[in-house]
């Protein structure tokens, strides 16, 4: 589904390239001092380092996924939500959770977008110190949901007690919710028997190919099975007991919220502004298809959930409490450390 990692959106600096003509005369040292001028005004250096009052790293890269989540992601990059706040925002596509962990660990992304789920166990482990920077996205119905092959004679969670489960990344926001919907359903789920790593585009063909008994897919996904006739919902996992789940928001490491508190401020009050507009629902379904390979028509069909457009700790106190239920954390974890508050 993903187009891949997409180039920044903002406007190119100056090009360095050889020079075609040389310099004669008295004209040399009146261009040097022009050129010296202009350096004098840059607002930042090759390294995407500010020089003046602006965000201290002009230039981030940003960890996505081409799902219904991060439509405002989408929509602060081409409204030029970052570029008023004096970031150039470059996007690089990720297949789950544990990706998002590992290359913010690295350093090779600065903010990424993930699941609730995998940020906390990663932070408990001690994998990654983590901050919180921005809500994305809260479910609701048909935006996460269990699907099986559309002949299958699985009608509930608990025929599938004894089956694998495709889900994107094991141990994550899907396989809990998984869990818990299961037993509510007098169902349990082992997360290493019972679940596979499957990547959300390629779960319609893993149901094809019997490679799994059922996927936990994500919407553009959920609605694209359907549509194909290969697959239906078993189980939906935005109504009780998941209803309203906060699934996923955007983070970075300690280190780098504390090295550059502008600029995670300036992307708060961009990606703040995205999600206030997310919540009509026509300015994601027009987005969708620009990151995504749905058309419009499929887009105004897409189940859709929340964009919160602030941080909550005790939305996320939920997500806790769900993590140490099935036995994800050992120890109580306070997620109030954890947030960023916006900036001014």
């Amino acid at each position: 589904m993903a187009r891949g990692a997409r180039g920044a959106q903002g406007p190119r600096g100056p090009r360095r390239s050889r020079s075609r003509a040389r310099l004669h005369g008295a004209a040399a040292p009146a261009l040097a001092l022009v050129l010296l001028a202009a350096a004098g005004c840059g607002s930042s250096d090759d390294s995407g380092r500010s020089d003046g009052k602006g965000p201290e790293k002009t230039r981030i890269t940003v960890g996505t996924m081409p799902v219904a989540d991060t439509a405002p992601l989408e929509m602060a990059q081409r409204k030029g939500f970052f570029k008023a706040e004096g970031l150039t925002v470059r996007t690089t596509t990720l297949s789950g959770g544990a990706e998002s962990v590992s290359r913010l660990r690295a350093g090779a992304l600065d903010i990424s977008f993930g699941n609730y789920v995998s940020y906390f166990l990663a932070h408990a482990n001690k994998a990654i110190d983590v901050r919180i920077v921005s809500d994305a996205f809260q479910s609701a119905p048909r935006t996460h949901a269990v699907l099986v092959r559309k002949d299958s004679p699985v009608k509930s969670l608990k025929d599938l007690q004894d089956k694998k489960i495709g889900v994107n990344t094991k141990r994550n926001i899907s396989a809990l919710l998984v869990k818990k919907a299961g037993k509510a359903e007098g169902a349990t789920f082992d997360d290493d028997k019972n679940f596979a790593e499957v990547d959300m585009p390629n779960m319609e063909t893993a149901l094809k190919s019997g490679s799994v008994e059922a996927v936990q897919a994500v919407e553009p996904f959920v609605s694209a099975i359907e549509r194909s006739g290969t697959g239906r919902v078993v189980a939906d996992l935005g109504k009780p007991p998941t209803a309203g789940f906060p699934v996923a928001g955007y983070a970075a490491t300690a280190s780098f919220a504390k090295d550059n508190p502008k600029t995670v401020a300036a992307f708060q009050r961009a990606m703040a502004r995205a999600q206030k507009q997310a919540a009509n629902r026509s300015a994601v379904v027009a987005t969708l298809p620009d990151y995504t390979k749905i058309t419009a028509d499929q887009a105004a069909q897409l189940n859709l959930g929340g964009y919160p457009a602030a941080l909550d700790p005790a939305r996320l106190r939920r997500v806790v409490g769900l993590m140490r239920e099935f036995g994800y954390l050992k120890r109580e974890l306070d997620v109030e450390p954890l947030l960023v508050r916006a900036g001014p």
